[in-house]
């Protein structure tokens, strides 16, 4: 018989820097969870994403046990990392701050195929593009 789920809760944390400070803190604390524990496992899983946000979904099940699926980064931080930019544009139509090249787009997307409801890598694509153009960066 399978365990009943209790809660489950999200939120993005930094890759293999995570701390019990919030968010993971209260969210964990409510329900009971053993906070280090969580932080300990989440920081060896993400290691090697250095300090990149990384999207969790934590189910947390009756005898305060939990179990933890890591998604890949959002595709906004995966751009910005390519572009090299602090952060996108304030008025994306108007002003462009940066640019990325289609390899790049493919890359990401490759990267974010399975956290994206696209059933090819060309609609994964023009996501990211959409995603890019959004935050005031062209793909050139």
């Amino acid at each position: 018989m399978a365990k009943e789920i209790v809660a489950k809760i999200k939120f993005q944390a930094a890759g293999g820097q995570a701390t019990p400070a919030p968010p993971i803190g209260p969210a964990l604390g409510q329900h009971n969870v053993n906070i280090g524990q969580f932080v300990s496992q989440f920081n060896e899983r993400t290691k090697d994403m250095g300090g990149m946000p990384v999207p969790v979904e934590i189910l947390v099940y009756k005898d305060k046990t939990f179990t933890f699926i890591t998604k890949s980064p959002p595709a906004a931080a995966l751009l910005k990392e390519a572009a090299q930019l602090a952060k996108g544009s304030g008025v994306p139509n108007k002003e462009k701050v940066g640019s990325v090249t289609p390899e790049q787009v493919r890359q990401i997307a490759e990267r974010k195929m399975q956290d994206l409801n696209s059933h090819d890598i060309d609609a994964a694509c023009k996501q990211i593009e959409g995603t890019a153009r959004s935050m005031g960066i062209e793909v050139k």
